[in-house]
């Protein structure tokens, strides 16, 4: 930290390299002109270099000038999202979720949250990894999981683990629904992280298939894989309940299976608790199917 310029420095120069301008600088600021000039020259100094020319009309970046500028700009826009998202705002919602649920079941939800509360601002953050109520600031999360949770927190099931197998219509044109174990071995398998293939043929009695294989990282990509006509996904039901309805897809299998995770909203057990945060807490409740 001893090695970095002061931070008013970096602010002066931050705003005098947008506007190519002392003055108007010093104006978005609230400081004085000479106060703006004086913040730049530290600046210079600390670095043993010049970043401006200072023309009768204004302010010329040097090359070091334009470059050095272009990094301490994007610095100060990462350190302004980061205050917006963690910093409290009357109707902002922040919630964890991972980018499948986002992709597949939140955001084509989402109108139906908008139309009840166009006063909420939901922002979403989607990730793999835990996220933490304090360290991220995060209102509400959805995650796999099974009992028991912690003390602090209160949890509610949404969605029951009901793994089926889809695919789309044209890979099984031809074939009677639900397909017959035989003619199953023959397909594409799509295979997410979770790996269900080996418990779902073990279920139907099948030893072996013959058709390819295509192994993905994230259970949406699989499901895209399968809209996509590349092979037969095992997914959670309530993720391709929309293309199941609209005849994007199709259960080639009658037979499911259930998994070992079922999907939960987690709050922060909280009597205050927010009014816009318990506003998506009810409706991400009532949106759910397991009871």
């Amino acid at each position: 930290m001893a090695h970095l310029p002061p931070l008013n420095a970096l602010h002066a120069f931050d705003a005098a390299g947008r506007h190519l301008n002392f003055r108007a600088a010093a104006d978005e600021l609230g400081v004085t002109q000479g106060a703006v000039a004086q913040h730049v020259r530290r600046l210079e100094a600390h670095l043993g270099m010049p970043l401006f020319e200072r023309l009768p009309k204004g302010l010329a970046f040097t090359a070091v000038g334009r470059s050095y500028h272009a990094q301490v700009a994007a610095a100060f826009g990462d350190l302004r999202d980061a205050t917006n998202t963690v910093r409290p705002e009357p109707g902002k919602v922040l919630i964890s979720v991972t980018p499948t649920f986002a992709a597949k079941w939140l955001i084509p939800n989402l109108p139906s949250l908008s139309e009840a509360h166009p006063e909420i601002d939901l922002r979403i953050l989607a990730t793999e990894n835990v996220s933490s109520f304090h360290g991220d600031g995060i209102d509400l999360a959805v995650r796999q999981a099974k009992p028991p949770f912690g003390a602090a927190l209160e949890a509610v099931r949404l969605f029951e683990q009901e793994i089926i197998a889809v695919a789309a219509p044209g890979l099984v044109a031809g074939d009677d629904l639900p397909l017959d174990p035989a003619v199953l071995t023959r397909l594409p398998k799509l295979h997410d992280a979770h790996g269900f293939w080996s418990d779902f043929e073990k279920m139907l009695n099948i030893r072996g298939h013959d058709g390819r294989d295509l192994r993905l990282n994230q259970t949406a990509l699989a499901i895209d894989a399968a809209l996509s006509g590349q092979g037969v996904a095992l997914v959670p039901r309530f993720l391709v309940a929309r293309d199941l309805e609209a005849g994007h897809l199709v259960q080639v299998m009658s037979e499911t299976m259930v998994g070992a995770q079922d999907f939960y909203l987690l709050a922060e057990r909280n009597p205050r608790r927010d009014p816009a945060v318990e506003a998506v807490r009810q409706w991400m409740c009532a949106q759910g199917t397991a009871k």
